[in-house]
């Protein structure tokens, strides 16, 4: 039972905690899983990042199933992905319920504009990380930046980029089997 708590105390704190959405949430979910309960090491934690951000579906409820199922089976799973969701959940009820009022209010919306700078970092932060720790190098840097710019710039659709990306990947993989 002290573990589901503990998992699902790791995951209501990331999704209570932090302000930006899903990304924003892996500095504390690594903290939390590899540092602090070392229930993942590193490589396992980018793994499940990945896998995340490759499944349909919100980011963090993703997260929360795969680890929690990864380190708790199904129960885990449901643990996690509550301890994630409910605070976020009346978050926005609660902004529902009061945003007419305070819409308009000069404060907020100055709190908000400070905000986002806040979330640019917390968001890239983990990319850096995340890029060490997958030995990114500056000689394969150019991928991300390419298709930034192919989504930013062309507008070419998001869905175009990861499946060339998948293509180009395989393409790689098999190329670098036949070589060594």
């Amino acid at each position: 039972m002290a573990k589901y708590c503990e998992l699902f105390w790791s995951f209501f704190k990331a999704g209570t905690f932090t302000i930006g959405g899903g990304y924003a949430m892996i500095p504390l979910l690594q903290r939390e899983l590899v540092d602090r309960h070392r229930w993942l090491d590193e490589s396992l934690f980018l793994d499940c990042v990945a896998l995340s951000q490759a499944m349909p579906g919100v980011f963090a409820v993703n997260m929360a199933c795969i680890v929690g199922y990864r380190l708790r089976g199904v129960r885990g799973a449901a643990v996690a992905t509550l301890g994630n969701i409910i605070m976020p959940i009346a978050f926005i009820l609660l902004l529902a319920v009061f945003f007419r009022s305070f819409r308009e209010n000069p404060i907020v919306a100055s709190v908000f504009k400070g905000l986002r700078p806040a979330v640019v970092a917390l968001i890239a932060a983990p990319v850096f990380n995340m890029a060490r720790s997958a030995n990114v190098t500056w000689s394969n840097c150019w991928i991300p930046i390419l298709s930034a710019l192919l989504i930013w710039l062309l507008g070419v659709s998001p869905v175009l980029v990861i499946l060339a990306a998948v293509l180009l990947g395989l393409a790689f993989s098999k190329t670098n089997r036949h070589i060594s």
